[in-house]
């Protein structure tokens, strides 16, 4: 695992601004936390390099891709060895379905959030594609009714940092 990097709370007000629109020019960013465009640069060029700030990427509605039904699937998979479980993970991950695979503690080994067109291709991905799978051992599904998702990451109030940092 790779150590915290230590942020102040510009940096985090950064960090919010960019997760709620990573799109922001640099310009309207610095202006919005505060700072000079250049400082406000070389800012985000260090988070980046610290390895905080990883991407930056679009949201898509997979409903209006015509992908309108998402589903979770618990899966289980035996044996659960380094091996079986990079193969299965270089599996699922190049499967058009797939939007997101968790690999966790629990009673299930991965969960995978599949985006579907209708509840016959999701059989047809949980049939054909899973359970054809040797080491697949057990699977449940679950139908998203709804998700909602938080739009930035930010520390609990008590561990925000209260001030800036000195250069």
């Amino acid at each position: 695992m790779q150590d915290s990097v230590e942020l102040d709370s510009v940096d985090w007000r950064i960090l919010e601004e960019l997760q709620n629109d990573a799109t922001l020019p640099n310009r309207v960013l610095a202006e919005r936390v505060g700072l000079a465009a250049s400082s406000c640069l070389q800012r985000v060029r260090r988070l980046r390099e610290q390895g905080v700030i990883t991407g930056s990427h679009i949201d898509v509605n997979p409903a209006a891709t015509g992908l309108a039904l998402e589903a979770v699937v618990a899966i289980n998979v035996r044996p659960h060895t380094r091996q079986v479980v990079d193969q299965f993970r270089e599996f699922v991950m190049k499967q058009p379905e797939t939007r997101s695979l968790l690999h966790v503690s629990g009673q299930a080994d991965f969960l995978l959030h599949v985006a579907v067109a209708d509840t016959k291709h999701l059989q047809g991905f949980l049939v054909d594609k899973l359970a054809s799978r040797t080491e697949v051992r057990h699977f449940t599904s679950s139908i998203v009714l709804e998700q909602l998702h938080t739009k930035a990451l930010t520390p609990p109030r008590h561990l925000r940092p209260k001030r800036r940092r000195r250069n």
